[in-house]
C-alpha cells in the first residue's frame, strides 16, 4: 500500500491520521522537532499492528527537512502520501491580534507555510512521475471566518489553505490528490487541548482527532473536493 509520511506529528490529529492511513496497510513515517514522544506513538502503531519509524526535523529548516525525507526514502521507500500538519505556535505562545501584527510577527507566522512549500518541493515531483500520491494539509478556520485574535496566524492559515487548494486545480488529472482539513475547534488530545486544559479554561468546543482523520481519508480516496471544513466555534 505503500508509506504515509505525518509531518509534525503529535498526540492528537497527527497520531490519529497515521492510524487511520496505517490501518489501510499503509506503512506510517512519523517526523517531529524532538524525540521525545517518539517511543510512545510507535508503541501505539506497534500494537495497532502498523508498520512505522519515527524522524527528527524541524520542517522549517530546509536541510533537516530534506535530510528526513531522505532518510524516509531509504527506510521506507518515497512517500506516497504526506500530511503536512505541525503547530504553528507552541501551546503556552499567543498569537499576535490583527491590530497589533506586524511584518515581523507575520514573517514568523508564515516559516510554517514557507516549510510547507518546500516539503511539496521535495516529494511532488516524484508524485508526478509515478502518477499517483496525496498531498494533505491541516490549517485553522481563520483562514476563512475573521478572527481578529488570532492575528498574525490568520493570515498564514489562509495562505496554507489557498496553496493547498490550488494544487488540487493545478494536480487535477494528474493522478495526484492535494487538499486540506480546515479546523476551527480545539482538537482532543493535542497538544493546545492539553494546555488548555490544564489551565483550566472550560467550555471550548471539542473535534475528536479521529473524526479529522476519517475525513483526511474519505478527501485523499474519493478525491471529489479539496477540503473538508469542521467549524464547531459559531
Amino acid at each position: 500500500m505503500g508509506t504515509v509520511a505525518v509531518f509534525g506529528v503529535g498526540p492528537g490529529l497527527g497520531l490519529s491520521v497515521a492510524h487511520r492511513f496505517g490501518r489501510e496497510g499503509h506503512r506510517v513515517a512519523l517526523v517531529s522537532r524532538t524525540p521525545d514522544r517518539h517511543a510512545g506513538y510507535l508503541g501505539s502503531l506497534a500494537e495497532a499492528g502498523i508498520e512505522a519509524d519515527a524522524f527528527v526535523a524541524d520542517v522549517r529548516d530546509r536541510a533537516q527537512l530534506a535530510a528526513a525525507v531522505d532518510a524516509i526514502g531509504i527506510r521506507f521507500g518515497s512517500p506516497d502520501i504526506v500530511y503536512y500538519g505541525p503547530a504553528a505556535l507552541d501551546p503556552a505562545d499567543r498569537p499576535t491580534p490583527i491590530t497589533q501584527t506586524d511584518s515581523d510577527s507575520v514573517r514568523t507566522a508564515m516559516s510554517w507555510v514557507y516549510a510547507a512549500v518546500d516539503l511539496v518541493g521535495l516529494v511532488l515531483p516524484g508524485m508526478v512521475e509515478r502518477g499517483e500520491g496525496g498531498l494533505l494539509f491541516a490549517g485553522g478556520l481563520s483562514s476563512v471566518v475573521p478572527m481578529p485574535a488570532l492575528g498574525n496566524l490568520a493570515l498564514s492559515s489562509a495562505a496554507l489553505r489557498n496553496y493547498a487548494v490550488t494544487l488540487h486545480a493545478a494536480l487535477a488529472g494528474q493522478g495526484v490528490y492535494a487538499g486540506t482539513l480546515t479546523i476551527g475547534g480545539l482538537i482532543e488530545r493535542g497538544d493546545i487541548h492539553k494546555f488548555m486544559s490544564a489551565q483550566a479554561t472550560g467550555g471550548l468546543p471539542i473535534l475528536d482527532p479521529d473524526d479529522l482523520a476519517e475525513a483526511a481519508w474519505e478527501l485523499y480516496t474519493k478525491r471529489d473536493r479539496a477540503e473538508a471544513v469542521f467549524n464547531v466555534l459559531t
